[in-house]
């Protein structure tokens, strides 16, 4: 299990320098005015994760990593544990040079936001690993890139069809009373069944 998620953390290595040019352009905008792109940089960690799988059929590394102990329960688990991993670290530099930032500036820090900000954050791109991690490994990266585009064209159109019809006051004021409770177990328990329909189409795939 180590194994995986050193070996994948090691396949990024050479997308970091993408990832540090963002943080810094962050960096730069927010020391210039108050433009907020926090998103961004946890958002990009999981699009240079995706490339992982790119380089694993690149080297047949599937043909050998599941012939390894569990290896296919751990390949899948691995993915999903590293990429959480590089989102937490990627949040906190964000979050870090949010708050020297504002230090330097000498601007009031206000750390139960921030620390809200970025939960919210971590939650919103663990989802995207939820919903995309299944696809990948049910068509293979390829294949996903299209599947991925469609749905979420999809999802952008029902809801721009859906929008007028929410009370996005009254879901806002329900988040804010329940979502400290409800939220980690939407994101448990869909984390839970991403992962295992990873592994159902993963233990299916011949290599």
């Amino acid at each position: 299990m180590l194994g995986f998620i050193k070996k994948d953390l090691l396949l990024i290595k050479g997308n970091l320098k993408s990832l540090i040019f963002v943080i810094l352009i962050y960096f730069l905008l927010m020391a210039t005015g108050d433009f907020d792109i926090s998103f961004i940089p946890p958002f990009l960690s999981t699009m240079i994760m995706l490339s992982t799988f790119s380089y694993d059929n690149y080297n047949n590394f599937d043909a050998y990593g599941i012939t390894l102990p569990n290896g296919r329960r751990n390949m899948v688990l691995a993915k999903y544990l590293s990429t959480i991993i590089l989102v937490i670290i990627t949040t906190l530099l964000t979050y870090l040079a949010s708050i020297l930032i504002s230090c330097f500036k000498g601007d009031a820090i206000d750390y139960l936001y921030l620390l809200n900000s970025m939960m919210m954050i971590i939650v919103a791109t663990t989802f995207v690993i939820i919903f995309m991690y299944p696809i990948v490994f049910k068509f293979g990266i390829e294949k996903a890139r299209i599947a991925i585009f469609v749905i979420v064209f999809g999802i952008a159109i029902l809801g721009s069809i859906l929008l007028p019809y929410l009370d996005l006051t009254n879901i806002i004021n329900f988040l804010d009373n329940y979502g400290l409770v409800i939220l980690p177990i939407f994101v448990i328990g869909f984390s839970l069944l991403s992962y295992f329909l990873s592994l159902k189409f993963y233990l299916k795939k011949e290599f």
